[in-house]
């Protein structure tokens, strides 16, 4: 892991100073000098190699300092931490729709393969995966907000502005699930274990539920554990898209306002997310399958 965040923050590092534009253009006042710029310049190290300005950088996240936003002239991390409780709050209702409707759908789909509602479902799944967020989240809004007006347009002041972002995050996931947990479901219902719970006389349903589900969920709960960090990063344009607060909402502020420490601690902190997702991953697919715990054993 301690491999992985070196390269990952060279490489944040890097991509953030290759965006054109400079912040300290979004500070300056008009008819500011050119000694104030040189200032400001100065006070942020903007003035020192990229090197230098990379592990200054590094060794402060280290002491747990990810520096001052440049414009809003904020800790980046207490802006972070300001807007992080409105991205779990969606990426979790996001992850929990695709789980929950991603196993529901497959589960339904495998238990009726290559009859119309397998292929209506896998269907619908395929379309939700390759619909863009932003152009769904507008879509969505349309429908269920203007003209239906059943959910607020954007905000996040109540509980019921969760539903349709958490539905456009959450879709591309649940189509994801829904196909992984059907072929899974599929290939362990061939298994000779099964056959013999057929031999047994348990009902067909009680075989799906309790046996070849229980096998399907996990390389399931891998895919959803390496979609935390996806959901989380798949937010940015859908908080835009609903007016929310959020870590993508900041990221995007930062971005048009050219705010190299800000977009780095943004950046860092959803790179650290989508590897700690698949440590989860790992983690939790090991609890489930026996298999891999005898062979980390060995």
């Amino acid at each position: 892991m301690i491999p992985v965040f070196f390269i990952v923050s060279g490489v944040v590092f890097l991509i953030v100073h290759l965006v054109p534009g400079d912040p300290v253009d979004n500070m300056m006042s008009v008819g500011a000098s050119v000694t104030q710029r040189a200032e400001i310049i100065a006070r942020y190290g903007l003035d020192r190699s990229l090197t230098e300005q990379y592990f200054t950088w590094l060794n402060n996240i280290v002491h747990g300092d990810l520096g001052m936003a440049i414009v809003m002239r904020r800790p980046v991390a207490d802006l972070i931490m300001s807007n992080l409780g409105y991205s779990l709050a969606l990426g979790g209702w996001a992850l929990m729709f695709s789980a929950v409707a991603g196993v529901l759908a497959g589960t339904i789909a495998a238990s009726f393969q290559n009859r119309w509602i397998d292929h209506s479902l896998m269907g619908v799944s395929l379309l939700g995966s390759t619909m863009p967020t932003f152009w769904l989240g507008l879509l969505m809004i349309m429908l269920f907000a203007v003209e239906l007006g059943w959910v607020p347009v954007s905000g996040a002041r109540h509980w019921t502005s969760l539903i349709l972002p958490a539905i456009t995050v959450g879709l591309s996931g649940m189509a994801l699930v829904a196909r992984v947990t059907r072929i899974s479901m599929i290939e362990i219902a061939r298994e000779d274990f099964v056959m013999l719970l057929h031999a047994k006389g348990l009902s067909r349903w009680t075989i799906q539920i309790r046996h070849i589900l229980r096998h399907a969920l996990i390389p399931v709960v891998t895919i959803l554990s390496l979609r935390i960090g996806l959901i989380v990063g798949g937010s940015v344009t859908v908080e835009y898209v609903f007016a929310r607060p959020g870590l993508g909402s900041l990221l995007i502020r930062a971005l048009a306002q050219r705010d190299y420490p800000l977009i780095q601690g943004c950046l860092l902190f959803l790179a650290i997310a989508v590897m700690l997702g698949t440590l989860l991953g790992d983690l939790l697919q090991a609890a489930m399958d026996p298999r891999q715990r005898e062979e980390a054993a060995q």
